[in-house]
């Protein structure tokens, strides 16, 4: 389980820091600095924020060409007038070499300009691409942390596979919309919170449906009989070590049968 509990069932504080205790994958214990790990998120919007402006003004800047419908002949006029000296009269020819001369710089500079703008946006939106997802990965990845489902022992969904093979199977049903978790169902559509009718499902409702509707829930839930979460059970299999049947093992997609053999998960038949 993520949060380390003493035997008296009340979560291990750090003697130091006086933060609750978090139980890394790996098995290695450290403080859980809730004030950090908000920080972090007030930090990944203000980059996703400021990028987003970013882009925006460049979008900004590629509008001053909209209403001229030949630029390069717009600006080929605007040298043409600049070259004649005042009070100076030119050949139709030499008025022609000029006009030519100038539509060529003149099209070789708006070329120039507008291949610059459109890589520079195109680098701002991989940007702010970027950022957005490490904001919605580390939003999903705390709510798997601090789900209910998955540290409170008492809890009547308790599931008995560690985190992150949950996070790893039912984490691509949740995206972050206007900064809040909303979960979705196998075929797309929002889950709806059980409890408040007409409202998005919050974090720990949308899993349990989702573990609800999984076609080998009786395996990862913890009344099956299987070992809680990171808890080190029997059968030779390590933490949490448990057996799903062949039909089952094959309708997973690789990261979830990976995830599941790497949690100690056997395969019967």
């Amino acid at each position: 389980m993520p949060f380390k509990y003493n035997a008296d069932g009340t979560i291990a504080i750090d003697g130091e820091k006086k933060l609750p205790i978090f139980i890394h994958p790996n098995g290695t214990e450290a403080p859980f600095d809730a004030d950090t790990t908000l920080g972090t998120i007030t930090r990944l919007n203000g980059e996703a924020k400021t990028h987003r402006e970013a882009k925006e003004a460049a979008e900004q800047r590629l509008k001053s060409f909209d209403g001229i419908e030949d630029g390069v002949a717009a600006l080929a006029a605007l040298n043409t007038v600049k070259s004649l000296s005042s009070g100076e009269l030119k050949t139709a020819a030499q008025v022609k070499e000029i006009q030519d001369a100038a539509a060529k710089t003149a099209q070789e500079q708006v070329a120039a300009q507008a291949k610059a703008s459109a890589t520079q946006l195109q680098e701002l939106t991989a940007q702010l691409d970027k950022r957005t997802n490490e904001l919605n990965t580390h939003m999903i990845g705390g709510g798997f942390a601090s789900s209910k489902l998955l540290t409170d022992d008492k809890h009547p969904s308790r599931l008995a596979i560690p985190t992150e093979m949950a996070k790893a199977y039912f984490g691509s049903h949740f995206k972050v919309e206007d900064g809040k978790m909303v979960p979705y169902d196998a075929t797309g559509n929002k889950i709806f919170s059980p409890t408040r009718p007409g409202e998005v499902a919050d974090f720990d409702e949308g899993l349990a449906q989702l573990v609800q509707a999984c076609p080998f829930k009786d395996q990862i839930l913890k009344g099956s009989g299987a070992s809680g979460g990171g808890a080190h059970g029997g059968n030779g299999g390590g933490a949490g070590a448990k057996q799903i049947s062949r039909a089952q093992f094959e309708a997973m997609g690789v990261q979830d049968r990976a995830a599941a053999m790497k949690s100690g998960v056997t395969v019967a038949g």
